[in-house]
């Protein structure tokens, strides 16, 4: 899309549970190792990885974007939906934009270059004045307006591209998959209003590919396969790491990614977030009109 460049790679990280809390036992159980237990300690967060990512991404002299979420309370649903399970998990795993850590975080990203933006609660796909109230909690929090972001889960309906213009995003990156990698959207961003409201598939989630801790030579084969796609047909390609995937319990993601920037950027790929490359779209669309109009006259 971008003339200098063979591709575009749009790196990603929605912020679902930076703190593995409770979490710890579930993984205990599951896993019948104790140590997960450990991270119940006081001081002790294995899935706080910010500024691992941040270092990391500064090597590779890229950036991405982080979406944080602000999950309501259980107690803010209707009683029907309080015995319901998937509430309580997201209920669980809450946290606080004013949290310090959180607000020191958000301005550390923000001031390095990283792009901040929404990832709308469970049910907000459909609720926008619930998708209202959490980007301005958002834009409170970080100081300035943000850009665009990603639904909890991929949820999302017939409406939801409408609420996101609606109050004031520029684009989403929801349209995707959890469990499939691929193209499975096409090549290109998307214009759904058919003007400057951009749509960005997804075309891989950490959890999609092989597990790189047992098997990093399958799930390098699919990055390896769909920077190849993507190559191929001057693609927009979106991936998403979770940040508690960089974490040590879950072996060989942090790896993986690195790989897969890497090559990108061997490859001649431009690499970074969504609303750096709405920037980039948005001037060559300005410079090829500007173009178009001095030929016309």
């Amino acid at each position: 899309m971008l003339h200098d460049y063979e591709f575009e790679l749009c790196l990603t990280h929605d912020v679902d549970r930076p703190y593995k809390g409770l979490q710890a036992l579930y993984y205990a159980l599951a896993d019948r190792n104790p140590k997960h237990l450990s991270s119940l300690l006081p001081g002790v967060n294995p899935w706080w990885q910010f500024e691992e990512i941040m270092e990391l991404e500064e090597s590779l002299g890229v950036r991405s974007a982080f979406y944080f979420l602000q999950e309501e309370s259980i107690f803010q649903k209707p009683p029907e939906k309080w015995l319901a399970s998937r509430y309580w998990v997201e209920h669980v795993g809450r946290y606080d934009l004013f949290d310090t850590d959180i607000l020191d975080v958000l301005h550390d990203l923000d001031d390095g270059g990283w792009e901040v933006g929404l990832h709308g609660s469970y049910d907000s796909y459909d609720d926008p004045d619930a998708l209202r109230e959490q980007k301005a909690a958002l834009e409170a929090a970080l100081g300035h307006r943000i850009r665009g972001g990603r639904q909890h889960h991929l949820n999302r309906a017939e409406s939801t591209w409408e609420h996101h213009a609606d109050i004031g995003l520029e684009y989403d990156a929801s349209l995707g998959s959890s469990t499939d990698c691929g193209f499975q959207h096409g090549y290109e961003v998307q214009r759904p209003f058919d003007d400057d409201f951009l749509v960005f598939p997804l075309t891989m989630m950490d959890i999609a590919v092989p597990d790189p801790g047992t098997e990093f030579d399958r799930a390098w084969e699919v990055c390896e396969n769909l920077l190849a796609e993507a190559a191929a047909n001057d693609a927009v390609m979106t991936v998403l790491w979770h940040p508690r995937m960089f974490a040590e319990e879950f072996t060989g993601h942090r790896r993986l990614y690195r790989r897969l920037v890497e090559a990108a950027l061997e490859m001649g790929a431009w690499v970074g977030p969504p609303g750096d490359l709405s920037d980039c779209i948005a001037s060559q669309n300005r410079r090829t009109a500007g173009t178009a109009g001095l030929r016309r006259t």
